[in-house]
């Protein structure tokens, strides 16, 4: 039998705009969307340097995180989306001022492209207890 899933949904961090969820529980695992460096409150793509870009991600990140009842630093897995791979030693930069030890496991993979034409998506899966 299918294990039950909920949807998760908070107005601190950006809205779906599309047919997908900001994240979703299933039992101890919140499956959180990619997320883009979107202003929660106008939905505008920041226009920041790109450090700030993936802490803006990170932030939302944290409060969809924080919805479901956890929190970043329960991320077991984060799946980061780089239109350049350039700024990957950036990316790692920034998630060390988020994370605690053990870090989560990661993927990084350079795109030719992503949603309204940024240059960092990040998804996670956090296990909550």
């Amino acid at each position: 039998k299918a294990k039950k899933k909920k949807k998760i949904i908070t107005k601190k961090a950006p809205a779906a705009i599309g047919t997908y969820s900001q994240a979703i529980v299933v039992e101890n695992f919140v499956f959180i969307s990619g997320q883009i460096p979107l202003n929660y409150s106008d939905m505008s793509v920041s226009t920041e340097s790109f450090e700030n870009k993936v802490s803006l991600v990170l932030n939302n990140i944290n409060e969809i995180a924080n919805e479901a009842g956890s929190d970043i630093n329960h991320c077991v897995k984060f799946t980061v989306y780089l239109k350049d791979l350039e700024n990957f030693s950036k990316v790692n930069t920034v998630m060390e001022s988020y994370l605690d030890e053990p870090y989560p496991a990661r993927a990084a993979v350079e795109v030719s492209r992503l949603p309204k034409d940024v240059d960092v998506e990040i998804d996670a899966i956090l296990y909550k207890k």
